[in-house]
């Protein structure tokens, strides 16, 4: 199995597991400079990073080409576009529109997938925006899920290499939380009729049990941590994964 693992510009590199492929988010109010350089650090120390590129977030071409240009100069190889969760503050309101500049020529490109829905577009114009962005990505990162149903059936409708969304493990009653944030409808769903003793709402849940149930479509697994960075090392290690 493969693990990709996602961190912010502030982490501290030194608490960085051995895991090649290593994202890095632009929320929205962030600034590109910060995640490139992060990115470029990253590479110095041997990683693979593969930086945020959120459509919703890029005032104009300039900046975005000025944001490229850091990371290609710093021997970054590996984007992910997405569209941003937010309202545009630029010309850019869609991932579908980085991808049409060309700028991300000779790049790896990852883009997001959507298997329960998205809450900042619509079921079809999802669809849609699918079909628009496939030609030009080379594989897609999933949100997280622990609905394995979802993610089996998402897989099945790709051309692509799929990399599944999991958590860290976090307590049940922080993934309930988080899932409300992100609009898994599923997920949520899935936690709230499986997880209703308040004992079990305050145990974390090992990603391992929806690993098992998708392993067998795809190699990629892709960590969101929520701030846990520690407790994911700890399982990372327990399990033998790095």
């Amino acid at each position: 199995m493969n693990f990709s693992l996602e961190i912010s510009p502030t982490t501290d590199l030194d608490t960085v597991p051995s895991i090649n492929d290593i994202y890095i988010t632009m929320l929205p109010g962030g600034d590109y400079k910060d995640t490139a350089q992060q990115a470029v650090e990253l590479v110095k120390r041997g990683f693979n990073p593969v930086p945020h590129f959120p459509a919703r977030s890029m005032h104009n071409e300039k900046e975005l080409k000025d944001y490229i240009t850091r990371c290609k100069d710093g021997g970054v190889n590996q984007v992910l576009i997405i569209g941003g969760g937010r309202e545009p503050v630029g010309k850019f309101d869609s991932s579908f529109q980085l991808l049409e500049t060309g700028y991300f020529d000779n790049m790896t490109i990852g883009i997001a997938g959507h298997p329960e829905g998205s809450p900042d577009i619509s079921d079809l114009s999802l669809e849609k925006a699918m079909k628009d962005k496939k030609p030009y990505a080379d594989y897609i990162v999933t949100q997280w899920l622990l609905d394995p149903q979802p993610i089996i059936d998402f897989i099945s409708k790709q051309s692509v290499p799929v990399h599944v969304g999991i958590t860290g493990p976090l307590k049940i009653s922080s993934l309930i939380k988080f899932a409300n944030i992100v609009g898994a409808k599923n997920s949520l769903n899935f936690l709230k009729s499986n997880f209703t003793k308040a004992l079990d709402l305050l145990k974390p849940k090992d990603p391992n049990d929806l690993i098992g149930k998708v392993k067998s479509y795809t190699d990629y697994f892709h960590i969101y941590t929520f701030g846990g960075l520690k407790e994911t090392n700890k399982w990372l290690r327990e399990n033998s994964y790095v």
